[in-house]
């Protein structure tokens, strides 16, 4: 389901971190039209991508990248580069849906705790990562970039690890894609998405699971170990 779309002026115009977060609690997420477009439209797919903890999956040659801690990972140590890249013309992806306001909102959300990015550094320069935002048990996947190999699959890896150590239970991947579906994600239908959601959003993760600090092979370890077993 699309929504009519609405254009924030000022800060906020109206709608913002509370009524966003607002949104995630009821299956619902926001999208800018374009780049270069104020306007924000909030979308409840019919069918919903979802990686389900459990079932995570890394192809082998990953996961030999991620144990030899090829990039230094850190957490919020530079989100707003982060969101910044990911919105950012890249080969077949020439505009984006991470507009001005979309972007205030992250911050903002990021700024209050309820937003992070997992970064993936080398040689003190930001080479990938990804963020999203995190209400109760549930993280929600926003978006994720590269600028050298494997750097946002890394991140997403280290992300996963991270959730499954803190006690997270659901990771939203918002759509299905092929790009996903080799790490385990899944289409599920909003009505049983929702139903996910409403017992994630009971659970109270220990959040400093994300900042602490895991070494490559540890995030391959917790990564793929049941979730009973991870937290």
């Amino acid at each position: 389901m699309d929504e009519p779309g609405f254009s924030a002026s000022g800060p906020f115009g109206g709608f913002g971190p509370n009524e966003l977060l607002n949104c995630y609690a009821t299956g619902v997420f926001p999208m800018g039209e374009a780049r270069d477009d104020p306007r924000v439209f909030l979308v409840e797919p019919e069918q919903r991508g979802v990686i389900p903890l459990d079932g995570f999956r890394i192809p082998r040659r990953l996961g030999r990248t991620v144990r030899s801690d090829a990039f230094e990972v850190r957490v919020d140590t530079a989100f707003a580069a982060v969101l910044e890249a990911c919105a950012a013309p890249a080969p077949g992806r020439e505009d984006s849906w991470i507009n001005d306001p979309i972007r205030r909102l992250y911050v903002e959300l990021n700024a209050r705790g309820h937003a992070h990015s997992v970064e993936c550094w080398r040689d003190e320069r930001l080479v990938g990562g990804l963020y999203g935002v995190t209400l109760g048990g549930a993280f929600f996947g926003e978006s994720m970039f590269s600028r050298e190999r494997d750097a946002s699959k890394v991140a997403l890896v280290h992300l996963v690890a991270r959730l499954k150590r803190g006690g997270w239970r659901l990771l939203d991947a918002q759509f299905l894609t092929t790009h996903l579906s080799q790490f385990g994600a899944v289409e599920t239908p909003q009505a049983a998405y929702l139903r996910l959601l409403d017992a994630a959003r009971t659970v109270r993760p220990d959040t400093r699971s994300l900042f602490e600090p895991m070494s490559g092979a540890e995030a391959v370890l917790y990564a793929l170990q049941p979730t009973t077993q991870a937290s």
